[in-house]
């Protein structure tokens, strides 16, 4: 891919675009806002397929277990928004995390990925928008290093650039995985996690307030929001960042109306939870500030009509 072509695929996409959605889920309240955000936008948004990502901790036993349960909700989902015709575009993914730089986790998810992209071309990209490990997504760059060119992949991971360090969840699990996605010379957006999409947040009457009563699918997610919300705050004032839901709003932000970003060298993760900063690495598209109100007014909007 040209310079040239590689700076136009990390710009916010013009017209109908295909999507590949790679989430945990079942870990936390945002995956499941992404995915019915996600849902409701197809007027630009056409879904390729949904693919379950591994993720570790109170909600699952291990990795595995984290995949197998959000490769479930992601089913629950498409239950409550009425998509049941997306159940055959959903994949298992990862078991473990990757051992090496090197290695590949084999998996559905992974082979669909590389079937996927390599019927498009950098002038016509494949978007993945992945919302936890990036297991699935390194793995199959592994697989097949030549769909790097094919596809753009919108991240959420890692921490801003002026955070102390990056031991970021969907980083930090798989530190590995990171450093295959931002060394293998793909258009890459990052959206980082404290000190940017930290600032995308909600609390429990704005939630009923907006979306409370609207539909089956709006109702589930207020009740799990409070619900996860209660399990560690009950009885004091509360406010969830629903953080995912800013990965699909990269795609939609024509003018940057839901957020602001700007290119620069791609960043090399370390095993030690700091980036590395070369200037002479390719480029790759930083997300730096959110505008709150304007992404919670679409995803209202989207959610409840």
């Amino acid at each position: 891919m040209t310079r040239e072509q590689l700076l136009k695929n990390l710009q916010v996409p013009v017209g109908p675009i295909d999507v590949v959605l790679d989430t945990d889920t079942y870990n936390e309240i945002d995956d499941q806002f992404a995915l019915s955000y996600l849902l409701r936008s197809g007027e630009k948004l056409t879904v390729k397929a949904l693919c379950a990502a591994p993720f570790f901790n109170d909600n699952s036993t291990s990795p595995e277990d984290g995949m197998e349960r959000s490769y479930r909700e992601i089913f629950n989902l498409l239950h409550l928004a009425e998509r049941e015709d997306l159940n055959p575009v959903v994949f298992e993914g990862s078991r473990t995390y990757l051992p090496d730089e090197h290695t590949a986790v084999d998996s559905p998810a992974a082979r669909e990925l590389v079937r996927l992209a390599k019927g498009y071309s950098p002038e016509k990209p494949l978007y993945v928008v992945a919302i936890g490990a990036i297991t699935n997504v390194a793995s199959a760059l592994l697989l097949d290093p030549s769909i790097a060119d094919n596809v753009v992949i919108a991240w959420l991971g890692g921490h801003s650039l002026e955070w102390p360090e990056t031991s970021e969840f969907n980083m930090m699990q798989d530190v590995p995985a990171a450093r295959v996605v931002f060394g293998c010379g793909a258009p890459v957006v990052q959206l980082p996690c404290m000190g940017v999409v930290d600032h995308f947040y909600a609390t429990g009457p704005e939630l009923r307030y907006w979306l409370g009563g609207k539909n089956a699918l709006c109702d589930y997610l207020v009740a799990h929001t409070e619900e996860a919300a209660n399990a560690y705050a009950a009885g004091k004032v509360w406010s969830r960042v629903i953080w995912d839901v800013t990965a699909v709003g990269w795609l939609l932000n024509d003018d940057n109306r839901l957020m602001e970003s700007r290119i620069i060298p791609a960043p090399l993760p370390q095993c030690d939870h700091h980036y590395s900063i070369d200037f002479t690495r390719h480029p790759s598209c930083y997300v730096w500030r959110i505008h709150r109100d304007a992404l919670m007014q679409d995803l209202v909007e989207k959610l409840t009509r």
